[in-house]
C-alpha cells in the first residue's frame, strides 16, 4: 500500500529548508532546558509575516548564562514579555506565549546539523517600517548591528 506525505521529500539531505532573514513571528510554545554549562529557553515560532512564508514554524534558543543574559532581556523586552515578572528575574513559560514580534534569523552549520541562530530583536509594532527597510536596496556600505 502506498501513502502520499506531503512536504516528505523536504527533509531529504541536500535539500536547503534554511530561514534566513527578518520575520513577524508569534511565540508557539517555550520551555526551560537546564544544561550545567548552558542552560537556555527552547522557543518555537509561528511566522505570521511575510505572507510567503506564513504559518511556518522554526525553534531557536537563548541561552541563560552571565554572558548571554543581554539577549534573553533583550527579546523579553521586545516582545513584550510581563514587566513585574522580568523586573523579579522570573520567566514564565506559560506568559512566553503568544508574544508576538520581530525576529532576525541566520542559520550556521556545525558538525554536519544545521542550527537557527536568533540575531536579533523587534517590537511588532516596528515590522511595517523594517519590512521597508530590509525590501529596499542596499548601498553598498556596511549595516548597523540592530535590526
Amino acid at each position: 500500500m502506498k501513502r502520499q506525505i506531503p512536504g516528505l521529500h523536504l527533509n531529504q539531505r541536500g535539500v536547503e529548508n534554511k530561514l534566513e532573514g527578518l520575520f513577524l513571528v508569534r511565540v508557539d510554545r517555550a520551555s526551560y532546558r537546564w544544561h550545567p554549562q548552558k542552560p537556555f529557553v527552547e522557543l518555537r515560532f509561528v511566522i505570521l509575516e511575510p505572507k510567503s512564508f506564513e504559518s511556518r514554524l522554526f525553534s531557536g534558543r537563548l541561552y541563560c548564562t552571565e554572558r548571554a543574559l543581554w539577549k534573553l532581556n533583550s527579546f523579553l523586552r521586545d516582545f513584550g514579555y510581563n514587566a513585574q515578572l522580568l523586573k523579579d528575574d522570573q520567566v514564565d513559560e506559560k506568559a512566553l506565549r503568544n508574544l508576538r514580534g520581530v525576529v532576525r534569523t541566520s542559520c550556521t552549520t556545525l558538525s554536519r546539523r544545521s542550527y537557527q541562530n536568533l540575531d536579533a530583536f523587534a517590537p511588532e509594532a516596528d515590522w511595517e517600517a523594517l519590512e521597508c527597510t530590509s525590501l529596499a536596496p542596499s548601498d553598498g556600505q556596511g549595516g548597523s548591528d540592530g535590526l
